[in-house]
């Protein structure tokens, strides 16, 4: 289980929090095209390392987080709010 500290609750189980999706992918302007948007919605990639992703804490002060999250250990490194700058780990060898 993944235990998230919450900045406004404080570290929380995840059952408390819902998975919203990929914090590192942005959406295109609202003329791009329709490529673009098939682009953005449906071709994701699968990383394996850190990645940003956006949870949101349903059970509790119900913000948006975004999580920096190792896809492998399940390790959190840091939470922050949206406007929140992150920076992942370099990736070990």
């Amino acid at each position: 289980m993944l235990r998230i500290p919450c900045p406004h609750c404080g570290v929380r189980d995840e059952f408390e929090f819902r998975y919203r999706g990929d914090a590192s992918v942005r959406r295109p302007a609202a003329d791009a095209g329709i490529d673009a948007f098939h682009a953005y919605v449906y071709e994701r990639t699968n990383p394996a390392g850190w990645h940003l992703e956006w949870w949101q804490h349903v059970s509790g002060c119900r913000r948006l987080l975004k999580v920096a999250r190792h896809t492998l250990s399940h390790e959190i490194h840091a939470v922050g709010l949206p406007d929140d700058e992150i920076v992942l780990p370099e990736a070990s060898a």
